[in-house]
């Protein structure tokens, strides 16, 4: 997979390949890893197991950690769920361990990640999140995404990209 790190002064966003993804369940660290103890958080094992059994790819439209600038240490991951779809949609997910809640990281994950999958051909991208999750509805708010609809206990969310937000550039 490329070396692609996404980064601006709020996070970075490292790729996962598949052999770091098993070494992640695994808990096998290696030199510059450095994930907190935390992490992943159990919502994530599942993306990262099947990320895990899949092949190398180029492609850009992978999971990444969201890392601390500082201290560059993985808190959370941000993934979309494939590349664009036949429409130029793309759909994405994220989170962060407790501790590195409310610090804007989410924010700054999901901003730069939009920004540079409209730089990487999407046209228009998803969310969603649980009805009773107001954090997570206002990262996606400040991520210029707007509700769309709701259905059971979701909430759904979509946004034009090509469309910049003040921060995308941070």
């Amino acid at each position: 997979m490329m070396e692609l790190m996404l980064a601006n002064s709020h996070v970075l966003l490292t790729p996962i390949t598949p052999d770091i993804a098993r070494r992640i369940i695994d808990r096998t660290e290696q030199p510059g890893d450095d994930w907190h103890p935390d992490y992943p958080f159990v919502d994530e094992l599942d993306p990262l197991a099947a990320l895990a059994a899949s092949e190398p790819s180029e492609t850009p439209f992978t999971m990444y950690a969201i890392r601390r600038p500082d201290d560059r240490v993985a808190v959370g991951g941000f993934g979309f769920f494939g590349p664009p779809d036949a429409s130029g949609a793309v759909e994405f997910g994220y989170g962060l361990i407790p501790a590195a809640r409310g610090y804007g990281l989410a924010s700054a994950a999901v901003m730069l990640a939009l920004h540079h999958a409209g730089q990487w051909g999407a046209l228009r991208a998803k969310a969603d999140t649980e009805r009773t999750n107001a954090a997570s509805r206002r990262v996606l708010e400040k991520a210029g995404l707007h509700e769309v609809g709701r259905r059971g206990d979701l909430v759904f969310f979509e946004r034009a990209l090509g469309t910049v937000t003040r921060s995308d550039h941070d």
